[in-house]
């Protein structure tokens, strides 16, 4: 009873008609943090240069330096990717960009600093479609970070879209900056409970996103099935394996990938 009330709300709550505006975003692989490897860091200029060259959309991360700059970084600490101690948010975009970036073998690369999201924006200059996944975590206030992204992108031909695991994110995208279109990234990781399952269907009637980035992990399920059908656009994300792939292609429109899958996709 329960489950066919949240199909019911869900199928209500889902903007297929806004949806229609995503479309463009099933065209293309897109690879995780850039085209990312060895000598290559992952969310660098460098990884974009390597998507875009074999014709990948790209998937990057963002978050907030200390004086309000959005800056192109994953984790909240800057040990794994830099070997440099701290956190991003305490630092100022001028300070993130002096600092070196590190491959996934923790080698530094020459050339490869923490870039911010004009730096990212004007290195691809809409040749292949981008992803911004807006990082958040509880206490943090989303309204900054959301607003200085619109800012960069005002302007920007290219196409991209906005994303986060936090429903404030594309909240906010479509109350004060609807033309840029917006999504909600998906995991059910392991929680399938009942309270875990109201509060992901909370997530996404808050969101009300034009499209989804689910856990290829979950993406078998009722509610990318209901969006599908809806014309929601849904990626899945992090196709790393074979058996991923296929598992993307059966479910999915479009896989966010990275590692060999990826670089045995065709160019298209």
């Amino acid at each position: 009873m329960l489950s066919l009330l949240f199909a019911l709300i869900d199928r209500f709550l889902l903007p297929a008609r806004a949806a229609s505006r995503a479309g463009w975003l099933r065209e293309v692989i897109y690879a995780h943090r850039g085209l990312h490897g060895p000598g290559v860091p992952e969310n660098s200029l460098a990884a974009a240069d390597a998507a875009i060259a074999r014709g990948f959309g790209i998937e990057c991360d963002v978050q907030r330096s200390r004086d309000g700059q959005a800056i192109v970084f994953h984790d909240w600490t800057l040990d794994r990717l830099t070997g440099h101690a701290g956190s991003v948010g305490e630092m100022t975009a001028a300070e993130l960009g002096g600092i070196g970036l590190l491959d996934e073998q923790g080698q530094a690369v020459a050339g490869e600093a923490i870039p911010g999201l004009r730096q990212l924006l004007d290195r691809i200059d809409g040749r292949v479609p981008l992803l911004i996944e807006v990082k958040s975590r509880a206490g943090l206030r989303i309204a900054p970070l959301c607003l200085a992204v619109r800012r960069l992108l005002e302007g920007y031909r290219g196409p991209v879209a906005v994303m986060s695991f936090d429903p404030r994110v594309p909240a906010w995208f479509r109350r004060y900056s609807p033309h840029v279109v917006h999504g909600l990234v998906v995991t059910e990781a392991g929680r399938r409970t009942l309270l875990a399952r109201l509060k992901r269907h909370l997530a996404l009637w808050r969101a009300r996103p034009q499209f989804l980035a689910y856990d290829i992990a979950d993406i078998a399920n009722p509610v990318v099935r209901l969006a599908r059908r809806r014309g929601v656009p849904v990626l899945t994300w992090t196709v790393r394996t074979p058996h991923d792939a296929e598992r993307a292609a059966a479910h999915a429109d479009a896989p966010i990938a990275e590692g060999p899958v990826l670089l045995a996709a065709p160019t298209p």
